[in-house]
């Protein structure tokens, strides 16, 4: 893969790639020419993906082991040698939510993951595996970035690190998504808000990019409830993320949320993420 140009690497949860394709999802792809594209809840077979996406992608998916749910993938255009799928101890379930891959771009390893964090429920076991989930996400970064030092973490993490990323904070205190316990997750990985080094080496080191490049405002959010006029009032969250090593977010040139126009011309209820790396500076 060549990066004579920026490297463009989009995330999307689909809520369903083959109900996303039937809305709209492959015109906006053919439009938007990305060399590496991070799948989320892709909830359908291997075969299905191959289809939608054309010959031209090279594709790498784990699915979930119920049928019909979760799902993440990695397509690319050209080919990837994957690392690692399972997260976690052997007797947790992470099929369908982390998938890691390795990407030669002019002789520089690019480690990318799509991951799919639990939604979790407050005061059920879904939160319970959602913790599980959330703690071996934390082991495994500093792995990745001993790995690979131009590392990204991309995908649907369904938490809302700070007040600037829900539109309706001060309803969803006790609700999972913005739960404390959560958000304690976020400051362990970039730092707390209060860090004077937050989001610039703080915590384990990670850089969340769209907090980065939108700073102090309000979203950009990248998901809205289907229910009431969320959409059209941007009451929405944003849980979409790039979480990307120092030295790789510090080759970012370009962040976008590729937000539908109108509510009846979304195919999803998550906008994608569209950021562009210049790698010709970076060293590995």
């Amino acid at each position: 893969m060549s990066s004579a140009k920026p490297l463009r690497i989009a995330s999307i949860n689909t809520n369903g790639v083959r109900a996303a394709y039937r809305k709209g999802m492959g015109d906006w792809l053919n439009a938007r020419d990305v060399d590496i594209l991070a799948i989320q809840e892709v909830r359908a077979s291997t075969e299905d993906l191959e289809g939608l996406l054309g010959p031209e992608w090279n594709i790498l998916h784990d699915a979930a082991s119920a049928k019909g749910r979760a799902g993440v993938a990695l397509a690319s255009r050209t080919g990837a040698s994957i690392h690692r799928v399972a997260l976690g101890a052997e007797e947790f379930d992470s099929a369908g939510r982390w998938l890691e891959a390795d990407y030669e771009v002019d002789g520089q390893i690019i480690t990318v993951v799509s991951t799919y964090v639990h939604s979790g429920e407050t005061d059920t076991p879904k939160q319970i595996e959602k913790y599980k989930f959330l703690d071996a996400m934390l082991a495994r970064l500093p792995e990745l970035t001993e790995h690979s030092p131009l590392t990204l973490v991309l995908g649907d993490l369904n938490v809302g690190h700070r007040t600037l990323d829900i539109k309706n904070w001060r309803g969803n205190k006790k609700h999972a998504g913005f739960l404390p316990e959560e958000r304690e997750y976020f400051d362990r990985i970039l730092g707390a808000e209060d860090d004077a080094r937050y989001n610039a080496g703080a915590g384990l080191g990670w850089v969340d990019v769209g907090r980065k490049w939108a700073g102090e405002v309000e979203g950009p959010y990248t998901w809205w409830s289907q229910r009431g006029k969320a959409f059209d009032t941007d009451t929405g969250w944003r849980l979409d993320y790039h979480l990307a090593s120092s030295e790789l977010a510090a080759s970012v040139v370009n962040y976008a949320v590729d937000r539908a126009a109108a509510y009846d011309q979304r195919w999803s209820d998550h906008s994608p993420v569209v950021v562009d790396y210049d790698l010709s500076g970076a060293k590995s």
